[in-house]
């Protein structure tokens, strides 16, 4: 019986990297890609060797916006690796101008089409939609691996219908769930950062995340990962708690199983999910 296993190897402000991946019974990664690239190659290759992995089990990059946490890496990775790195247009406009990419970005950019693309053919699919964000452009990602329908939207702020609509439909979902607003209102940032971050185009707050979750949670959602914690305005408890009593709402009393959720950990790599 085939698997899909997702791994993130960091999810916040300090970078952002994130493998999915179909597995044979034998447990080997026939195809994969990864999300976002805020994690070094070095860093990378030690990580996927300790599951068992290497640079040859993802065929590629999807990224979702130029902001540096996301894209860190990316030129070295464009250097060293040469493997294509999909986007929407405006994104690879963006990212041929920005100063980390470098001179290696243009060889290894893949304009994604509206609608779905064949990422790997015959396995693995995706399809973009842009959510608000004070990035010169960001997106979220719908992919289609064989059957598994596995929806990222991290950066994101305010939910939007059509995010919502790919949630509605998929097994797996990873949605930012950045700040608890008091901790945010009372903490260090000063007033005008925190009013960039719940503006509407900065983060999603744990309660605007629960929200959407309870918007777009069906039968079929098996999973729910929390990305993109703040350091200084959430816990990963406050996070869970949030979000954990709308699932429960929602789905205790009822013959479907209640969803995983697990909020993912700022700077360290978390297990490799077997979703």
């Amino acid at each position: 019986m085939k698997t899909i296993k997702f791994k993130s190897f960091s999810s916040g402000s300090c970078g952002n990297c994130y493998f999915l991946g179909i597995f044979s019974e034998a447990g080997a990664c026939e195809a994969g890609v990864l999300v976002d690239a805020g994690f070094s190659p070095r860093r990378l290759k030690k990580e996927l060797a300790l599951e068992g992995l290497c640079f040859d089990d993802f065929a590629g990059l999807l990224i979702t916006h130029d902001h540096n946490d996301h894209i860190r890496s990316l030129g070295s990775y464009c250097k060293h690796l040469r493997k294509p790195v999909w986007t929407p247009p405006p994104l690879a406009g963006a990212l041929s101008r920005h100063f980390i990419t470098g001179e290696y970005y243009g060889r290894c950019s893949r304009t994604l089409a509206p609608g779905w693309n064949e990422l790997v053919p015959g396995r693995i699919r995706a399809q973009y939609f842009e959510v608000p964000h004070d990035a010169s452009c960001t997106y979220g990602y719908a992919l289609l691996l064989d059957d598994h329908k596995f929806v990222i939207m991290t950066d994101i702020g305010r939910m939007v219908p059509q995010a919502l609509s790919f949630a509605r439909q998929a097994d797996t979902v990873v949605v930012e769930s950045n700040y608890d607003l008091y901790m945010l209102r009372h903490g260090p940032y000063p007033k005008d950062l925190q009013d960039r971050i719940c503006g509407g185009h900065g983060h999603l707050s744990n309660e605007e995340c629960a929200q959407a979750l309870r918007d777009f949670a069906h039968p079929g959602l098996r999973n729910v990962f929390l990305c993109h914690l703040s350091e200084h305005n959430n816990t990963p408890e406050l996070a869970y708690q949030a979000s954990s009593g709308i699932l429960q709402g929602l789905f205790a009393g009822t013959d479907t199983r209640i969803p995983r959720l697990c909020p993912l950990p700022r700077m360290t790599p978390s297990p490799l999910f077997v979703l």
